[in-house]
């Protein structure tokens, strides 16, 4: 059996061999919170052992943000500091890969005015509209993981004492991203390959449309003629293969974006930035959403579709299903990363340029003529369920299933 040390060791390692991919010659952006040092250290290491030129550190703490959110005046909050969007903007604009190591946040809003904390979170996706249009554009590799802190290990495992909540966490994150596997990079190399049969299977249909079917939920998203469907893995400008979401689970695409209609419930929490936003009902015509409700964080749920514009539009839809090993170990995780990859998922805003044929090399009018929506979000809501059923509408105008209870029909 591997010792905490060595999985520790691997988890850095596939960040580095398979997230990020990272090449020789080449600079790299390690996102992190401070309580991550060890991981980082190790991240840092391998990535110089994989021959890259520089490593440049973004470090991050909740509870010194939550004290920012608590004592900064609304004026400060709109001041991002520009010396960092622009030296992110500079790196991902020489080729820089990305590492994020997160945390989840939960909590981290508590008591704060929802009215700040919306307003941080729009601060952010403007100053960094630049460096995340390089990232989803996959201009450079990036790869986000996950790191486990004692707030969310006891949220998880509410009976346990903190020591035993987080060593349960990371037993959990190593068995969901396969580092507990003799050998974690070839089974992440077969994983990709099954997710790559879906795709394959998906792309041979294409579908003009999916409808959704669940509890709360009667929805018809179409598509334009040039969509395809993509998976977790990615190419960068230079034709280096990276994988941006570790775990991954999901075959994704664009919807057209004004080919949405109908009403979507939410299955799973939300978490933005810190707040919990609990059973979203929207309803679309003609791709804008028209009327939203939440049971729970609906004041910030209202600040994120109003952030503009393209907010009001969806820019992805994703299949996953329930059956995934995320599903399967019966865990709300309240983290995007992880519950993203255990359901079925759309997402407000921002579409993928790289789920056009030839969309990475489109101007945005070019990609506006085929229905890519534009925003400076990109926020992930789940709607998977075991009562979900999905069918696809194929060229000469049949209807075949897609999923069924949840699950992959082919």
């Amino acid at each position: 059996m591997k010792t905490f040390a060595q999985m520790l060791d691997k988890y850095a390692e596939l960040a580095v061999k398979v997230g990020a991919n990272v090449q020789k010659g080449q600079e790299v952006i390690v996102k992190a919170p401070v309580d991550a040092g060890e991981l980082v250290r190790l991240v840092t290491e391998k990535a110089y052992q994989a021959g890259a030129k520089r490593v440049y550190f973004n470090w991050t703490d909740d509870g010194l943000d939550r004290l920012r959110l608590i004592y900064a005046s609304e004026d400060v909050i709109r001041d991002y500091p520009v010396w960092k969007a622009d030296m992110l903007e500079a790196l991902v604009k020489r080729g820089a890969a990305c590492i994020d190591i997160r945390t989840t946040g939960v909590g981290m809003t508590d008591g704060i005015d929802p009215h700040k904390a919306a307003i941080d979170q729009e601060v952010a996706w403007q100053a960094l509209n630049t460096y995340y249009d390089y990232r989803m554009s996959d201009r450079v590799s990036w790869t986000i993981l996950i790191y486990p802190t004692v707030e969310w290990a006891k949220k998880l495992f509410p009976g346990k004492i903190r020591e035993l909540a987080v060593k349960d966490l990371w037993n959990v994150i190593f068995r969901m991203t396969r580092i507990d596997r003799d050998d974690p990079v070839q089974a992440w190399e077969d994983h990709l390959n099954t997710l790559a049969e879906k795709k394959r299977v998906l792309n041979g249909k294409k579908f003009r449309k999916l409808h959704y079917q669940a509890p709360g939920t009667d929805l018809e998203i179409a598509f334009d003629p040039a969509y395809h469907w993509d998976t977790g893995t990615s190419t960068n400008s230079n034709g280096t293969r990276f994988v941006a979401n570790m775990p991954t689970e999901e075959v994704y695409t664009l919807p057209l974006r004004t080919g949405v209609n109908g009403t979507v419930t939410s299955t799973k929490p939300l978490n933005y930035g810190g707040t919990l936003i609990e059973k979203i009902s929207l309803t679309f015509e003609n791709g804008r959403i028209i009327r939203y409700e939440a049971e729970k964080g609906e004041e910030i749920l209202k600040r994120l579709i109003e952030t503009e514009e393209g907010s009001h539009y969806l820019g992805e839809v994703a299949l996953v299903p329930v059956d995934s090993p995320i599903s399967a170990s019966g865990l709300t995780f309240y983290t995007t990363l992880f519950d993203e990859n255990a359901s079925c998922h759309l997402a407000i805003g921002k579409a993928y340029p790289t789920c056009l044929d030839g969309g990475t090399d489109m101007s945005r009018e070019e990609l506006n003529r085929h229905g890519a929506n534009d925003s400076l979000v990109h926020v992930d809501f789940m709607v998977g369920s075991a009562e979900l059923d999905i069918d696809g509408e194929t060229g000469d105008g049949r209807w075949e299933p897609v999923f069924r209870k949840g699950k992959w029909v082919f």
